[in-house]
C-alpha cells in the first residue's frame, strides 16, 4: 500500500491525489498538487526552481513565473501566515523550502479521511487553470552574443513598464510622504554558459540605473554593490528585505534556447513574501531589434499619470542601439568592476572597441575615460598620455549626451584630481547627483566634494543618502566615516569605519582611516595596533611616524620618517608633509607640500580639512598655499 504524507493538520495522499485538512477537503489543480507533493517529499531543504520544474514538468519548457503563481496559491490553500510564511519559504533566486516536519504513513491509515479528488472547480482552481492554460513553449538554437545584448536593452525598458504599471499595487498602501524602497536582485544566469555572466550582471546594473532615475522622490532603488552580495546567496527573502530596508524585491532570471531569449521577472512584497505579479518575456531572435519602439509606446501608456511630462517624453524617445557595441560595453563594464590591473586593461580594450563600433555611444566613451584615467593612476600607461586620453574621451561623451550623469562624474574626477579645479569639479559632481539622485556612486562623489570644500552639513546629507541607497556597500560607510572624520565627529567616524571594514576588510582606505581617527582622538596606542593591518607600505610608514611621535617615542618616530623619505619621496610628498606638520616642523611641512604640488599628489584634495595639518593653520604660508590650490574660499 502506498504512502501518504502528514504535516500539521494536513494529509497528502499521492495514490488518491487528494489533500485534506482536519478531514476537510482542499481543492487543488493537478499541477499544484504535483508541486506540493514534491515539496512534501523533500522537506526542510532547499528545492531549486530548476529541480522543481524538472520534477513536475519534465523536459517541457515552462514559464518560471507560473511556478511562482502555483506557490502563491498553495500558500493560500494551506492557510500559510502571510506575515511570516511557515510552510513554503522562498529562498532568494534559488527556490523554496518546505519547512514543516513531514511524516510518511500508510495510506490505509487515512483512507477514511474525507478528502476529495483534485478538482479544477472553484475560484482558486479557476485561477490555477488559467495559469496552466498559458502553455509551455519549446525553443532551440542559441542566439549570438550581440543579439542577447540587444534583447538586454529591450528588456530594461520592458521591466520599467512592468514595475511602474504595478505601482497601483503598492502606491495606495504606502504613505505619500514615505519613499518606496525596492531592490533589484541580481539576474540569475540560466543560459548554461558561465561566460555569459556579464550579460546577467549588465542587466542588473542597467535595470537599477533605469529604475533609479525614473522617480527618485517616490521610488528608491538599492545600489548594485549591496544587491550583488546576494548573487550566490541562499538568504531568505524576508532577511534580504530586513538587510536592505526595502519593502519590495524584483527577482529576475535570464535564459536562452535556440532563436529565443527569455526573461522572467517577479515583484515580491517583502513583509509577507507575496508575489504581486510575475511575468515571462519570450522573443524570437528576428524580432529583438524591433521591440524598443513597442516598449516605448507601452511606457507612455502605462505610466503617463505617474511621471512628469518631461519624464514621459524622455521615455517615449527611441533608444537605438548598436548591439555589438553594447555587448562590448557590457564586457568593459564587467572587467572594470573586477578592479585589478589586468582587468582594467581588458576593460579599456572593450570600451575602446565599443566606441569604434558605435562612435555615438556616450556611455562607452565615459567608460573608456574611466579606464584610461585608472590606467594612468596605476602606472599601466604613461600618466600624461592616460590623462589626456581620459579627458578627450569624457569630453566626447558630454558632447554626445550633455545629460549623462556618468560623464559629469568623470569630468569631475579629472577636474579635481588632475586640474585642481575644485569649483569646476564640485559643479560636475553636483550635476551628476542631480541627474541620477539614486546612484550611490554619484552621491558619494558629491559628498566627497562638499566635505573637501568644508561644507560638512551638505556632505553629511549626501553621505547618509549614499548609505541608504547602498547599505551593504563598504564604500558608502567609508564615505560617511570620511565625512564625519573631517567634520570632527570622531566617535561617529570610528564606528562607521569599523562598519565598512566589517562589510569588506579590503575596503580602501579602511584601516588607514581608522588609524588616523584613533590618532586624532588621542588613542595613539590603539592606532599602532590598527596600523599593523595596513597593507600599503608608504601609508604604514607615515602613520607609524605620527603615532610614535604622539607617544613620545622619538627614536622610532624618526626612524619611520627617515625610511618613508628614503623609499617613497618621489610619490608620497603629501604624506611626508603630514608627518612634519604633526611634529610642528612648519618649514619642512611646507617644503614637502610644495613638492606634493609639483607631483600633482592626489591627497592634496584634503589640504583644507586635514586634521594632521592643524599646526599649520595660523601660518600665513598655509593661506597662501590654499590659494595656490584654489581652495582659499
Amino acid at each position: 500500500m502506498g504512502k501518504s504524507y502528514r504535516f500539521g493538520q494536513f494529509v497528502l495522499d499521492p495514490g488518491r491525489r487528494t489533500l485534506s485538512r482536519a478531514d476537510s477537503p482542499v481543492s487543488l489543480t493537478p499541477k499544484a498538487f504535483d508541486v506540493l507533493l514534491f515539496l512534501a517529499q523533500n522537506p526542510n531543504r532547499l528545492v531549486t526552481k530548476e529541480e522543481l520544474l524538472q520534477a513536475v514538468w519534465g523536459d517541457t519548457f515552462v514559464e518560471e513565473g507560473n511556478l511562482a503563481q502555483y506557490v502563491w496559491h498553495l500558500r493560500k490553500a494551506l492557510g500559510d501566515n502571510s506575515e511570516n510564511p511557515r510552510l513554503i519559504v522562498t529562498i532568494a533566486r534559488k527556490g523554496y523550502q518546505f519547512t514543516m516536519d513531514v511524516t510518511a504513513v500508510d495510506a490505509g491509515a487515512v483512507a477514511n479521511d474525507q478528502a476529495v479528488q483534485v478538482s479544477t472547480e472553484g475560484p482558486l482552481a479557476n485561477t490555477q487553470s488559467h495559469i496552466e492554460s498559458r502553455g509551455d513553449k519549446a525553443i532551440s538554437r542559441a542566439p549570438k552574443p550581440w543579439a542577447k545584448a540587444a534583447f538586454l536593452v529591450a528588456s530594461i525598458f520592458i521591466l520599467v513598464v512592468v514595475v511602474f504599471a504595478s505601482w497601483r499595487h503598492f502606491a495606495g498602501v504606502t504613505p505619500a510622504s514615505q519613499k518606496v524602497m525596492l531592490a533589484v536582485l541580481p539576474f540569475r544566469n540560466l543560459t548554461g554558459d558561465a561566460n555569459q555572466e556579464y550579460l546577467a550582471d549588465g542587466l542588473t546594473e542597467e535595470m537599477i540605473s533605469q529604475l533609479g532615475r525614473l522617480n527618485p522622490e517616490q521610488l528608491g532603488v538599492i545600489g548594485r554593490t549591496s544587491v550583488m552580495r546576494y548573487k550566490h546567496s541562499d538568504e531568505r527573502l524576508d532577511q534580504i528585505g530586513r538587510d536592505l530596508s526595502v519593502q519590495y524585491l524584483l527577482e529576475n532570471s535570464l535564459r536562452e534556447s535556440g532563436n529565443h531569449v527569455r526573461l522572467t521577472t517577479q515583484l515580491i512584497q517583502v513583509k509577507d513574501q507575496t508575489h504581486l505579479w510575475s511575468q515571462d518575456y519570450d522573443y524570437p531572435l528576428k524580432d529583438i531589434l524591433t521591440i524598443e519602439d513597442d516598449v516605448a509606446k507601452a511606457v507612455g501608456r502605462e505610466i503617463q499619470l505617474r511621471l512628469t511630462s518631461k519624464q514621459q517624453a524622455e521615455l517615449a524617445q527611441s533608444h537605438p542601439v548598436n548591439p555589438e557595441a553594447f555587448d562590448a560595453y557590457l564586457q568593459g563594464y564587467y572587467f572594470f568592476q573586477r578592479n585589478t590591473d589586468k582587468d582594467t586593461d581588458m576593460a579599456a580594450k572593450y570600451y575602446e572597441r565599443a566606441t569604434q563600433l558605435d562612435p555615438s555611444d556616450a556611455l562607452a566613451w565615459a567608460g573608456l575615460s574611466r579606464a584610461r584615467k585608472w590606467q594612468a593612476v596605476r602606472g599601466l600607461i604613461p600618466k600624461d598620455e592616460g590623462y589626456r586620453a581620459a579627458r578627450e574621451a569624457v569630453e566626447r561623451a558630454l558632447a554626445l549626451n550633455p545629460n549623462l550623469a556618468a560623464a559629469h562624474a568623470q569630468i569631475g574626477r579629472i577636474k579635481q584630481q588632475v586640474d585642481f579645479d575644485w569649483t569646476g569639479a564640485d559643479a560636475s559632481f553636483q550635476r551628476a547627483a542631480a541627474l541620477e539622485p539614486g546612484n550611490p556612486e554619484s552621491v558619494r562623489m558629491a559628498a566627497s566634494s562638499a566635505r573637501m570644500l568644508g561644507r560638512f552639513d551638505e556632505a553629511l546629507q549626501f553621505a547618509r543618502r549614499a548609505v541608504d541607497l547602498d547599505p551593504l556597500n563598504a564604500d558608502s560607510w567609508q564615505s560617511l566615516g570620511d565625512t564625519e572624520y573631517y567634520a570632527g565627529q570622531l566617535d561617529e567616524s570610528a564606528t562607521d569605519y569599523e562598519k565598512a571594514l566589517e562589510l569588506n576588510p579590503d575596503v580602501f582606505p579602511g584601516n588607514i582611516s581608522l588609524s588616523r581617527t584613533y590618532i586624532v582622538q588621542g588613542r595613539a596606542q590603539d592606532a599602532l595596533s590598527e596600523i599593523e593591518l595596513v597593507r600599503y607600505d608608504p601609508e604604514r610608514e607615515s602613520l607609524q611616524a605620527i603615532a610614535y611621535h604622539a607617544l613620545g617615542r622619538k627614536k622610532e618616530a624618526d626612524a619611520a620618517l627617515s625610511e618613508l623619505i628614503a623609499k617613497y619621496r618621489a610619490s608620497t610628498a603629501y604624506q611626508i608633509a603630514q608627518v612634519y606638520a604633526f611634529r610642528n616642523q612648519s618649514d619642512k611641512a611646507f617644503e614637502w607640500l610644495d613638492r606634493a604640488y609639483v607631483q600633482r599628489d592626489d591627497d592634496l584634495v584634503v589640504t583644507k580639512v586635514d586634521p594632521f595639518l592643524k599646526n599649520l593653520h595660523n601660518d600665513p604660508r598655509y593661506v597662501a598655499f590654499l590659494k595656490k590650490l584654489n581652495l582659499s574660499n
